[in-house]
């Protein structure tokens, strides 16, 4: 019994150095949440340049086109004429819905990506261990989780509009049908756009990575960890068997004649 009292002791022991391990893991897990919320923030911001930018499209030169007085840029509220003077006049579309259809679509999308990770970054606030909102309560990492996972679909809903639109550029200036004069380049704002979904996803996934498992010994009974058993009936369940006890259980086994 006193052996198995010892041994008591070092799970003791072993418990306290495991509770500091978790402080350090909670550290880390404070760090990639602060890391993953500024990341989707960054993204959000530059969505919502990307989407107020003209230079989704900008003209070619090339071809007959490559002596021009003026550079043409499109994006998805106006279009604007840069002449070789240095003056850029830009004018706001006159009707949204004599637009394309894939441009009113990239239009929808990118507006619901910036209210999308709006609603995320509130969302996420109040699942950062760091905030004071709902310190101590089980549920804050999974708000931080639900937070990480909204801004992963606002990343996406920015990423489709923008490679959908590459790809549009891309196809249309390979085209020979299509003349040279009408054919434009990928814009600044199409490469900005890939960034920040790119920073949207990631932020998300880390803030859903950053909830620590569950420790499935926890939920488990152990007379070590509970508080109303006396130490000295702990002692008695781990205590080792003894010769005594040996011989009782060998005679029950011993078949009656």
């Amino acid at each position: 019994q006193p052996q198995s009292c010892t041994r008591e002791v070092g799970e003791a022991g072993s418990a306290t150095g495991k509770s500091g391990g978790c402080k350090e893991g909670k550290m880390i897990s404070v760090g990639l949440q602060l890391l993953g919320y500024l990341l989707a923030l960054l993204g959000l911001f530059c969505t919502t340049i990307t989407t107020l930018l003209p230079n989704w499209r900008t003209a070619s030169y090339i071809g007959s086109s490559i002596i021009t007085a003026v550079g043409f840029s499109k994006g998805l509220w106006m279009e604007c004429a840069t002449y070789s003077t240095g003056i850029t006049q830009c004018d706001v579309y006159s009707s949204l819905l004599n637009l394309p259809a894939d441009l009113q679509a990239a239009q929808a999308m990118m507006s619901t990506s910036i209210a999308i990770s709006l609603l995320a970054s509130m969302i996420s606030v109040m699942g950062l261990r760091c905030t004071v909102f709902s310190q101590g309560s089980p549920g804050k990492d999974k708000v931080a989780v639900v937070g990480g996972a909204v801004f992963i679909l606002g990343g996406l809903l920015c990423f489709i509009p923008v490679v959908w639109n590459i790809h549009g550029v891309l196809r249309d200036f390979y085209n020979p049908i299509i003349p040279d004069s009408m054919k434009f380049e990928i814009g600044e704002a199409l490469y900005l756009g890939v960034l920040s979904s790119l920073f949207s996803l990631m932020g998300g996934a880390i803030l859903c990575a950053s909830c620590p498992p569950t420790d499935p010994q926890a939920r488990q009974y152990s007379p070590y960890h509970s508080r109303t058993m006396h130490p000295r009936l702990a002692c008695r369940w781990t205590a080792a068997p003894t010769a005594e006890h040996l011989a009782q259980a060998a005679k029950k086994k011993v078949p009656r004649e």
